[in-house]
C-alpha cells in the first residue's frame, strides 16, 4: 500500500524533553518446550545453530535477541528492518516491556504507546466503552481525559450502539477499528510500532492515516518494524538492519538500505546453518 509515503517530522519543542531509550547487552530467549518431540538429529542440528542452546535446565532455547545496545533520544526515528524471525518484533516487544530479559537492560524515559496488537489490553468479555475506560485508567487519565478519549473513538470507529455491547460479538473488521482508535488516541512520547498498523482494508487506512501520521509527529521518539522500505526512507533518520537476533548493520536509512535490498536481491541466506529449525520471534 503507498498511502503513507508523507514524510510527518516530530514536533520541534521536543528535544528539550527528558525522554530517552537506553538499550545495554539485551538478550532475550525463549524455551522450546516441546523439543523433545522432535527427532535426535533435528535437536543436535538446533543445539549446534548459533541461535539455539540448553539452559541450565538442558532446554533447547532460541536466542531471539542477542547483546543488542542502542540509545535513542528525542527527534530519533528508528525503522527495524531484516527477514521474518530477525529479532524486529521481539526488539518492540521488549522495549514495550512485555517480553523480560534474561540479560542487559532496557530504559525508557517517557509515556510509551505500544502499537502492536489489535486485541492489545482488550477485554473481550467487556464492552467497547468499557474497554475504553481500562485504557485510560490504565494510562493514568483523569475522568474528564477518558471521557474526551471515549468521544474521540467513537467518533472516528463509528460504531454507534456496538460501543455498548461485548468485544465478542465485534467482527474483525469492528475489532481492528476499536483496536487502531485506542491504540492512537492516547499521544504518547515513545511510539513502537509494528508493521500491521500500515496494512488493512485501503478504505479503513486511507481514513486511518491522517490520524496516525498526527500521532508519529507528535511522539519524540518512534520505533517501527516494517517491510515496507519507501516508509522507513520517508519516516526514519536511523535504520537497524535486523539479522539472527543482532544488528547486522546501522546507520542512516541512505547507508543501511541499498546494503540491505541488494543482500535480498542476492538471496542467499546469511546463515544456512541457522535455517535447520526455524523458529518465528
Amino acid at each position: 500500500m503507498r498511502a503513507f509515503i508523507s514524510t510527518p517530522q516530530p514536533d520541534t519543542d521536543a528535544a528539550s524533553s527528558g525522554t530517552a531509550v537506553e538499550v545495554q547487552d539485551l538478550h532475550v530467549t525463549f524455551p522450546l518446550y516441546h523439543g523433545s518431540a522432535r527427532t535426535l538429529r533435528r535437536t543436535l542440528a538446533a543445539v549446534t545453530s548459533k541461535r539455539f542452546e540448553r539452559d541450565q535446565q538442558q532446554r533447547v532455547v532460541v536466542q531471539a535477541l542477542r547483546g543488542i545496545s542502542f540509545s535513542l533520544k528525542p527527534g530519533d526515528r528508528l525503522g527495524l528492518v531484516g527477514g521474518n524471525g530477525a529479532g524486529k518484533t521481539t526488539l518492540l516487544r521488549a522495549l514495550a516491556g512485555i517480553y523480560e530479559p534474561v540479560a542487559g537492560r532496557v530504559t525508557v524515559r517517557g509515556e510509551i504507546n505500544a502499537l502492536l496488537d489489535t486485541n492489545l489490553g482488550m477485554n473481550a468479555d467487556l464492552t467497547g466503552r468499557e474497554n475504553i475506560s481500562l485504557r485510560g485508567l490504565h494510562a493514568g487519565l483523569s475522568p474528564r481525559r477518558i471521557r474526551a478519549v471515549e468521544a474521540d473513538v467513537q467518533e472516528f470507529t463509528d460504531l454507534g450502539d456496538f460501543l455498548d455491547l461485548p468485544v465478542r460479538t465485534y467482527s474483525s473488521g469492528m475489532v481492528v477499528r476499536l483496536g487502531f482508535a485506542l491504540a492512537t488516541s492516547i499521544r504518547p512520547r515513545v511510539l513502537l510500532m509494528d508493521e500491521w498498523f500500515l496494512a488493512g482494508d485501503t478504505n479503513f487506512m486511507l481514513k486511518a492515516q491522517g490520524r496516525l501520521e498526527q500521532l508519529v509527529r507528535q511522539a519524540e521518539i518512534l520505533v517501527i518494524s516494517t517491510h515496507q522500505l519507501d516508509v522507513v526512507s520517508a519516516w526514519c533518520t536511523r535504520v537497524f538492519w535486523m539479522d539472527q537476533g543482532t544488528i547486522r548493520l546501522q546507520g542512516t536509512p541512505a547507508e543501511v538500505l541499498p546494503a540491505y535490498i541488494g543482500h535480498e536481491a542476492g538471496g542467499s541466506p546469511t546463515h544456512p546453518a541457522d535455517t535447520t529449525l526455524p523458529v518465528e520471534v
